[in-house]
């Protein structure tokens, strides 16, 4: 690892790495606070459970980097705003990064950044904002080392609703994902692929640079574990999980499950055996 804020994210036994994103009040829609109405709860919740990172805004970053002692968990700082998970959509579409936001990170001790690259059919323009947003950030970032955690998404639009879904399709995702490669990532941030035996393709285009694998919207236990063994089998260097981690029953039992199967390699009954056992 060329950066070595990254020696406080991946974990030093497995070389893998948990981070749980809590970000989603970023991006103005309702839908996306359920079960993170409070923030200080959910951050209390979070440093209890013990993830490798939170994935946090500028915002709310305080109420983790406020908990004293070495052992909690680093900080991943989210970068960039848009509203293109709005239902209904808004018009025009945007992506804008904070200006200031390496610095903010250096200055709230932050592990890493994260910042999205959008496909979105029908609007390259946001994309290219994206790009440009990715541009001027990496600047900053190699002038303060701060590793740069790029977030490739292939969105689909959804039938008969407004906003956007993921687009699993593996020639896209791969295809975003080299693009993300090409732009100087030290992290990606990568869907999974709808067939998920095809993820290797997706660790191929990423090439040396880490492929953390994105949750998305909420499964079933099983499979969830599942899918992360999956793609941990592939090459995959972790997880960023959220809303299945945040949204949970038991958002304790779950993290302790998670670690199991990144740091372990436990089998999906054993880390099923997690969930509970603690309450």
């Amino acid at each position: 690892m060329t950066k070595p804020r990254l020696h406080r994210l991946f974990h030093a036994r497995s070389g893998r790495a948990l981070d749980v994103a809590v970000d989603h009040g970023a991006f103005h829609e309702h839908s996306f606070l359920t079960g993170i109405e409070d923030m200080a709860a959910t951050v209390r919740t979070l440093v209890d459970a013990g993830p490798d990172a939170i994935q946090l805004t500028l915002g709310q970053a305080p109420l983790l980097q406020s908990v004293p002692g070495k052992q909690k968990p680093g900080l991943v700082l989210r970068t960039d705003i848009a509203n293109v998970y709005n239902d209904p959509l808004e018009s025009p579409l945007h992506s804008i990064h904070v200006p200031d936001a390496i610095e903010v990170a250096v200055r709230l001790d932050a592990v890493a950044v994260c910042v999205n690259l959008l496909d979105l059919p029908g609007h390259p323009e946001v994309r290219e904002q994206c790009i440009r947003s990715i541009l001027a950030l990496r600047t900053d970032a190699e002038r303060y080392g701060m590793p740069l955690m790029i977030e490739p998404l292939v969105m689909q639009t959804r039938a008969g609703a407004g906003g956007y879904a993921v687009d699993g399709d593996t020639a896209k995702i791969v295809t975003l994902v080299r693009q993300a490669r090409e732009l100087g990532a030290d992290l990606i941030k990568a869907d999974p692929t709808d067939e998920i035996s095809d993820y290797h393709r997706v660790i191929q285009a990423a090439g040396d640079t880490p492929v953390l694998v994105r949750g998305g919207g909420r499964v079933d236990d099983r499979t969830l574990l599942e899918r992360t063994v999956a793609v941990l089998a592939q090459g995959a260097s972790g997880i960023v999980y959220g809303r299945n981690v945040i949204q949970h029953d038991d958002p304790r039992g779950i993290t302790a499950a998670l670690m199991a199967v990144v740091h372990d390699d436990a089998s999906v009954d054993d880390a099923l055996g997690l969930i509970g056992a603690a309450r």
